[in-house]
């Protein structure tokens, strides 16, 4: 799981317009962090940045990531 994911949330019912997006980058110093962004659809969203020493610690984590809000009723984007 190395490509960006972008998910989505949509209830027009609730009034609910909602992304999510991660992705795996590396840092300077050899790390590598997992990038989360979310937010409302059309707007700036908030950005969290978590790091770890090992590439197969992030992946684990931004599958787990994926995983949660998949149960939370997100749907990856097609696109």
């Amino acid at each position: 799981m190395d490509e960006p994911v972008h998910l989505q949330r949509i209830d027009p019912e609730r009034n609910m317009r909602r992304f999510y997006a991660a992705e795996i980058l590396p840092t300077l110093f050899g790390g590598v962090s997992v990038v989360r962004r979310w937010g409302r659809i059309g707007g700036p969203g908030r950005v969290m940045l978590e790091t770890f020493d090992h590439a197969e610690e992030a992946r684990a984590a931004l599958t787990k990531l994926v995983s949660v809000k998949q149960r939370r009723g997100y749907r990856i984007e097609a696109g």
